[in-house]
């Protein structure tokens, strides 16, 4: 988009402004990575069955599906900073309330709560980077972006292990609550308010079809994570989703068509191939991702034996290399184009997956922190390109609702990535499980995954036994890996074929106003000590 300059005085407090939607960025990661941290603690302390862990996590995930374009339809309609300042006081309200919480049903009451919150953040602050910046600037915006999301994933585990080592195990959840209120303060005093100048159609067949699609097929991909690709519970889920989400595909083609019609999704974004590509790619290396966080926890805790606060501070070498290639993207996006740099990225991921697939018992310390800098590097080459690249096509007008598909479909990854890379695992581990000798109950015990085989081992006080579980685990993992390099190297293929050389920027349109800084753009209210009247972004 051919954005206006912006007025006098917004330019550095733009860049401010994204650090408060970075504080709100940061919140809701966080919550996600303390979560697996905490599950051992909420399961004595609640007094929680294995059912109700993985509804703490799987309501969550659900209800973020569930609500990702009614977000971004919302922000579009109503004002992206109302929305925003709406999530990050009920992100505070449920993070207290899963403090306090007595009870499982309580503790999921509020993890909904926390969904409702987490999913309207999530696609806000993706529009911010579209409504408050050039397609120019973008790139940087969105590098910053990328490491606000990737800090999370070792500082979540560090700071819980640590409280839940010290302190109340409700601290974990508090924690969040001034994190939410700083962003809250933030938000209101850097971030202007915007909104399509046009409100767009309610489109409630399509809110429907796209929501239920979602949730449907998001709870599948959990179930085949848990049961089995193979398992009804899993396939008969995918199947409605997938089934639910082609006639909502085809009810917005039939809105486009017909006069006057306003579809919940411009289906013009999809003619561009750097906003289809760059989103579809971006989701492949989300999947790779949550196959390196799913994997490398367990490692940790279960071979090398280091508490929770331990595994996420060896996933700290993962976190450097992640800002080496997200933070520089933009240069590199300059000097080669976004095409050459994410190839180069999944190049590294295809490397770095075989060379992960290579760990044994012996591995050192040292070589596992090597290839995750690797690792690291590859998807920060990735993952900022990509989403730089779809967010260059998507017209601030009705980026909220762009931005709920963008994220709608990079959330995918995280159920999909746990499922294929948890069935990779769980398989080769059961294969290559010493089980000679044992009874039924022990074997099947050790069949459901690292931690209960070393209870057992531990049980009958075998070294020997829990040595064989560990090398299981091992071999598992490396198969994985496998998978992940598998992944990583169709990701390339496909940039190759398919991402553009460099990314166009999105073509000027009367209705957008992006011609004419006094036409009828998008509006963006400043604050007053910024611009005392709208202007045109």
């Amino acid at each position: 988009m051919n954005a206006p300059a912006p007025p006098r005085g917004v330019g550095a407090r733009r860049w401010w402004a994204l650090g408060a939607v970075m504080l709100a960025v940061l919140a809701v990661g966080l919550d996600a990575t303390v979560l697996s941290v905490a599950l051992p603690t909420l399961a004595t302390q609640l007094h929680a069955s294995e059912s109700d862990l993985q509804w703490f996590s799987s309501g969550y995930l659900l209800v973020l599906a569930a609500l990702m374009l009614p977000a971004g339809l919302l922000g579009d309609r109503i004002g992206r900073k109302r929305v925003m300042v709406g999530a990050l006081l009920l992100f505070g309200l449920a993070s207290a309330a899963c403090a306090v919480s007595k009870t499982p049903a309580e503790f999921l009451a509020a993890r909904v709560l926390l969904g409702f919150a987490g999913a309207p953040l999530i696609v806000m602050a993706m529009t911010a980077l579209a409504v408050l910046f050039t397609p120019e600037e973008r790139p940087k915006a969105v590098g910053i972006w990328a490491a606000v999301n990737f800090i999370s994933f070792p500082i979540g585990p560090i700071l819980g292990g640590y409280i839940l080592s010290h302190a109340w195990w409700g601290w974990v959840f508090l924690m969040n609550v001034p994190v939410a209120l700083l962003g809250l303060v933030a938000v209101l005093m850097l971030v202007p308010e915007s909104k399509s100048t046009q409100r767009p159609g309610l489109d409630p067949a399509g809110v429907g079809l796209s929501t239920a699609g979602l949730v449907s097929l998001t709870y599948g991909l959990i179930q085949a994570g848990q049961n089995g690709w193979g398992s009804a519970i899993a396939i008969g889920p995918m199947l409605a989703g997938v089934a639910l989400l082609a006639a909502f595909l085809g009810w917005e083609v039939l809105l486009t068509r017909r006069p006057g019609g306003q579809p919940l999704v411009d289906l013009e974004l999809f003619r561009s191939r750097s906003f289809t590509w760059g989103v579809l790619l971006l989701a492949v290396s989300a999947v790779v991702m949550i196959g390196v966080i799913f994997t490398l926890p367990q490692y940790f805790q279960g071979i090398t034996g280091v508490d929770p606060m331990g595994s996420g501070v060896r996933l700290l070498p993962l976190l450097a290399g992640l800002l080496l290639g997200a933070l520089p993207s933009a240069l590199f996006i300059r000097w080669i184009g976004a095409k050459l740099v994410m190839s180069l990225g999944f190049l590294i991921l295809v490397l770095t997956g075989l060379w992960a697939a290579s760990t044994t018992l012996g591995t050192g310390a040292g070589v596992t922190a090597a290839w995750m800098v690797a690792g690291g590097l590859g998807m920060g080459l990735v993952f900022a390109p990509a989403a730089s690249a779809a967010l260059a096509q998507i017209d601030a007008e009705r980026s909220g609702v762009a931005s709920g598909v963008l994220q709608a479909i990079n959330k995918m990854g995280g159920p999909l990535g746990a499922a294929v890379f948890g069935s990779a695992l769980s398989s080769v581990y059961q294969a290559h499980l010493p089980v000679a000798g044992l009874t039924g109950s022990l074997v099947a015990t050790m069949k459901e995954g690292l931690t209960q085989g070393l209870a057992v081992a531990r049980k009958l006080a075998s070294p020997a036994l829990a040595h064989g579980v560990q090398a299981a685990f091992v071999r598992g993992m490396d198969a994985a890996f496998l998978v992940s390099a598998g992944i990583a190297g169709i990701g390339l293929v496909l940039t190759l074929l398919f991402m553009p050389l460099r990314t166009p920027a999105l073509a000027p349109t009367p209705e957008s106003g992006a011609a004419d800084p006094t036409g009828p753009g998008p509006q963006l209210l400043l604050p007053d000590s910024a611009a005392a009247a709208p202007t045109s972004l």
